[in-house]
């Protein structure tokens, strides 16, 4: 009767939809009690969670993760008769605000994954490493202090993309096997991020030394060779700037300013160009107080009387001068050296110079023949290079 009441009382527009839900819900009641236990276990199989058009996101992700062999209800549902019934009620609630389409997405889960849930499958007491073999990892020392085993791995089976901001509802019909894989396969939201430890070892007054948690002392090829601090790691930052701050961001004492990633699965389901926006290597090495040490020291180049003779090697390598100075100050005071423009003024060195010319050039960006009219040439093309 108060079914009935609800019905009547609910404006045009829903009642299709109340007629709608109760259908549904009466026949998985039908559902359960014909078909007992062989029906319980149907409704908690992985793939009835992906008949369900909001799941998608989480369903591909999922089957493209390192956990796709593990069924959803494994970790997502606690053992026992009890909790089994209480996630069933709490379907019925689901189908319910699907069926009046009065859910919220993106999806958010209530309650993070139990550490219970992950020892059901691993041994904490005797995980040592990771797959990798590189780095120390004491699972049994970390539980004893309490942390939770989702603070690290919260990215394992879904790569976070709840919080990457890709499963609102305008969106489920993108979702195919393509994209979950392409998801998980941005290794940065599926794998522990070195911040999060670095961050958690400096809160708990732990070492953040490479040895604390690496075996290996994490050192690349390509910074044993010889010729590495003298010679190539300057060219390999230009190729791959990227890399060197995964590491050498955690080494500067303040943040690094300039170095923003966009990241290209963000642009896949938006169809727009992937682009890393980011400081030049040079300009790098003057924010990341790392490289100070090196870069405010004088090379072995700068013999008495260099001064002198700088004018013709910066003619070769001006990228060279510019690791270690600036033209002119350009904002990047972390290193206290000597820029081009201190024995070098340039007399529109003034950022208003354009406002008092006596020629209008103010959409002007680099040098014209008609400014050598009045201007020389050698001189000006002594910082402006000609294309």
């Amino acid at each position: 009767m108060e079914e009935e009441k609800e019905m009547r009382s609910a404006p045009p527009r829903y009642r299709y939809k109340l007629i709608k839900f109760m259908t549904l819900a009466l026949f998985f009641i039908v559902i359960f009690l014909a078909l007992g236990f062989s029906g319980l276990k149907a409704t908690s199989s992985s793939g009835y969670c992906s008949s369900c058009h909001e799941m998608k996101p989480e369903y591909y992700t999922w089957k493209a993760s390192t956990h796709s062999e593990v069924d959803c209800v494994s970790c997502h549902i606690q053992p026992g008769a009890k909790n089994l019934a209480k996630n069933k009620a709490n379907g019925v609630v689901e189908l319910y605000k699907k069926t009046m389409n009065t859910y919220s997405a993106p999806i958010q889960m209530p309650k993070e994954i139990p550490n219970s849930a992950c020892e059901s499958c691993h041994n904490m007491d005797k995980r040592e490493v990771t797959p990798s073999g590189d780095i120390i990892i004491p699972h049994d020392k970390h539980l004893a202090k309490d942390v939770k085993c989702t603070q690290c791995h919260s990215g394992v089976a879904h790569g976070k993309i709840a919080e990457r901001q890709v499963t609102f509802k305008t969106d489920y019909g993108k979702w195919d096997d393509s994209l979950g894989k392409s998801m998980m396969s941005d290794l940065k939201f599926t794998k522990t991020k070195m911040e999060t430890c670095v961050e958690c070892h400096e809160v708990r007054d732990v070492s953040t030394e490479c040895k604390t948690c690496h075996t290996t002392g994490v050192l690349p090829k390509s910074h044993k060779e010889s010729d590495f601090k003298t010679g190539s790691h300057g060219e390999l930052a230009k190729k791959d700037l990227k890399s060197c701050n995964k590491c050498h961001s955690f080494m500067s004492e303040t943040e690094i300013k300039g170095f923003v990633e966009i990241p290209a699965s963000q642009q896949f389901l938006s169809n727009t160009d992937s682009k890393i926006t980011q400081i030049s290597a040079q300009d790098y090495a003057k924010e990341n107080t790392f490289c100070k040490d090196c870069h405010t020291t004088k090379p072995k180049s700068h013999v008495k009387g260099f001064v002198n003779l700088h004018g013709a090697k910066a003619k070769v390598s001006m990228e060279a001068c510019l690791a270690c100075h600036d033209k002119q100050k350009t904002g990047f005071n972390k290193t206290n050296n000597v820029t081009c423009n201190s024995c070098h003024p340039a007399m529109h060195a003034d950022k208003n110079f354009k406002e008092r010319h006596p020629v209008n050039i103010q959409n002007a960006t680099r040098p014209t023949d008609f400014c050598y009219t009045c201007h020389n040439k050698p001189k000006c093309t002594s910082c402006h290079k000609e294309d």
